[in-house]
């Protein structure tokens, strides 16, 4: 499942989280945020432990900016409040997998 974060839940869902936590920055009128966004929802389905989260850049400003995301999509790896890794731009389902699983 993909929770839908907001700058006024960010801190609970994300940095207050004991999971790790693979967080989507991304804007609707971003093309390949449209094409990663199924592939995310997949990913979330088939991962367990793993809380998925996904951030509007346009609607949740504050979280953006807190992390210094400049282009989207964004994927970040985040344990307890802190990123560990970083992944930009469209990726392909295996890869994207990858990445989580190299976090765990």
């Amino acid at each position: 499942m993909v929770e839908h974060v907001t700058d006024a839940n960010f801190a609970k869902v994300v940095e207050e989280n004991e999971q790790l936590v693979i967080a989507d920055f991304w804007a609707s009128w971003c093309g390949p945020c449209k094409m990663m966004g199924p592939i995310f929802e997949e990913a979330a389905k088939e991962v367990e432990g793993v809380t998925f989260a996904k951030i509007n850049v346009d609607e949740n400003p504050s979280s953006a900016a807190k992390y210094r995301v400049g282009s989207i999509p964004t994927i970040l790896a985040i344990k307890g409040g802190k990123v560990v890794g970083t992944m930009v731009g469209f990726k392909p389902k295996a890869e994207l997998l990858s990445f989580v699983a190299s976090h765990r």
